[in-house]
């Protein structure tokens, strides 16, 4: 149970260790649908925007019994059709179900070539037969903004950097796996982090997220409230990865907290930046103390990837590659084929999961490879115009 859960179930003093009131709001139904079970912490402020209410997950709001995807938003079915603008798809124009009914995992990274790189790589190891004069194709290509691309019951998808970036994708790849029809998606997280008393190279599979105060927490503010949801990663997921490290590889890899920042300068602690208003010994002292904390390693995605993910209900795992040490420097000074070996480190261990999942459920060398299925030709016209105007 993590701290913040503690705060919300005993009602302790808040982190400024003044006493926080607790409001109580159980269960409620609308429209059929279940809404979660709050606990809201007052600090005794007039305005309401001062609460902070955590929001806890209960396993019958984010499943159906078939296991598909249980979106926690009424206002979903009441919808003509949910254009997902920055995918460039829609529930009205494409047939969902038909593209993405199949899909098991959905592996995400930041760069649109290191997820099709990521694509052709899974392929590979689970020897994925395209259909003779095809190739991969972009499905999201239309968007301009984040790519897409399907093998099998892959799914491999680029998310930008930071996280509102993650956090608008998750929104409407969610989305898509309820659209789709999913049963019990396993998302991954697939990324480059900078090390905390680990140099580079080393294979991080995150335990938990934490942000720069060493919160458990993704904190957002929702019409003018508070709202804090609980960044849990899947611990049998981490150890199962853990399980499948090679013995022979190269390289360290290990498990422990990851820091999530909403910058790369500043936030990290960095004396590099275009602005610094702190001393190398303010830098040391604050990144040690984090790796005494068990941070071992530091990036900008994991903590609304793992709010997100254990929002939906959906098991998740964030693995890394560390490009430095943290403790020893700034810049990423590794030449460029050094940085590319390392960053396919975390692919592989992945991809060995994923094989051996399929491996198991005798669901290898599967045809088939995300061509767009269209269901309304002048709704699928419409969204490729919206997605290609809008902001």
């Amino acid at each position: 149970m993590s701290q913040t859960d503690t705060f919300a179930l005993n009602g302790r003093s808040n982190h400024n260790g003044s006493e926080q009131k607790i409001d109580d709001h159980p269960s409620e139904h609308h429209n059929g649908y279940h809404i979660p079970h709050r606990k809201v912490f007052d600090n005794g402020d007039e305005f309401q925007g001062n609460k902070t209410e955590i929001e806890e997950v209960d396993d019958n709001s984010v499943r159906y019994p078939d296991g598909t995807v249980r979106l926690r938003n009424p206002n979903i079915e009441l919808m003509d059709q949910d254009i997902l603008y920055h995918l460039a798809l829609g529930s009205g124009s494409h047939d969902l179900v038909e593209m993405f009914g199949d899909v098991k995992f959905v592996c995400m990274g930041g760069t649109p070539k290191r997820m099709e790189q990521f694509a052709y790589t899974i392929m590979a190891e689970i020897g994925h037969k395209l259909p003779c004069g095809t190739t991969l194709q972009d499905i999201s290509q239309f968007s301009y903004r984040y790519s897409m691309y399907k093998v099998g019951p892959v799914l491999s998808i680029s998310h930008g950097m930071g996280i509102p970036s993650v956090g608008i994708l998750l929104h409407e790849v969610i989305k898509l796996m309820y659209h789709a029809k999913v049963r019990d998606p396993i998302f991954f997280r697939i990324g480059t982090c900078g090390g905390v008393g680990y140099e580079g190279g080393t294979v991080v599979i995150s335990e938990e997220a934490v942000d720069g105060a060493l919160k458990n927490v993704l904190e957002l503010t929702v019409l003018g409230k508070n709202i804090q949801r609980p960044a849990k990663l899947d611990k049998r997921l981490a150890r199962e990865l853990k399980a499948l490290s090679d013995p022979e590889d190269p390289y360290d890899t290990i498990t422990g907290k990851t820091m999530c920042t909403y910058d790369f300068y500043e936030g990290q602690g960095r004396l590099d930046g275009a602005f610094c208003d702190f001393t190398e010994t303010d830098k040391m002292e604050y990144l040690e103390s984090v790796h005494k904390a068990g941070v071992v390693n530091i990036e900008m995605e994991s903590l609304a990837f793992a709010a997100l993910t254990h929002h939906a209900g959906i098991k998740a795992a964030v693995v890394c590659v560390t490009l430095l040490d943290r403790l020893k420097g700034d810049q990423v000074l590794a030449p460029k084929e050094v940085l590319d070996e390392w960053q396919q480190r975390p692919t592989k261990l992945v991809c060995r999961y994923i094989k051996r999942y399929l491996q198991m459920k005798g669901r290898l060398s599967l045809e088939g490879h995300g061509s767009i299925s269209v269901k309304s030709p002048r709704r699928f016209k419409l969204v490729q115009q919206e997605s290609e105007t809008y902001d």
